[in-house]
């Protein structure tokens, strides 16, 4: 039988959030939510901060940014809040625009009508 690897010890994961375990009820981050770093890493910055801001150079899911990490989700979050806490990333919604084009409205009432 193996051992975990050192991504998933959760005395690991402990350490990184400080013991925190969720990012809050009001936080804004989900996992499609774009995160876009707002400086640059700092000197002496914990390493995953560190690791975010440079991920979110450009705009960065949070699903993607805990691929990267090799960090659970809800960790992600948690460290997302600091570093928003902080005015260091900002959080946006992918914008999907509306379909108003009476063309394809039409087409897809004809397909429902199909079903």
């Amino acid at each position: 039988m193996s051992r975990p690897g050192r991504d998933d010890a959760p005395d690991r994961l402990y350490t990184i959030t400080g013991g925190r375990t969720g990012s809050g009820p009001d936080s804004p981050f989900d996992l499609v939510t774009l995160v876009v770093a707002e400086s640059a890493p700092a000197p002496g910055m914990q390493s995953e901060h560190a690791a975010i801001l440079r991920l979110a150079e450009f705009p960065t899911s949070v699903v993607e940014i805990a691929a990267e990490l090799k960090l659970p989700v809800s960790i992600t979050k948690v460290l997302l809040g600091d570093l928003q806490a902080a005015g260091r990333v900002s959080a946006r919604h992918p914008h999907r625009p509306a379909i108003t084009d009476p063309d394809i409205l039409e087409q897809v009432l004809v397909g429902l009508r199909n079903l």
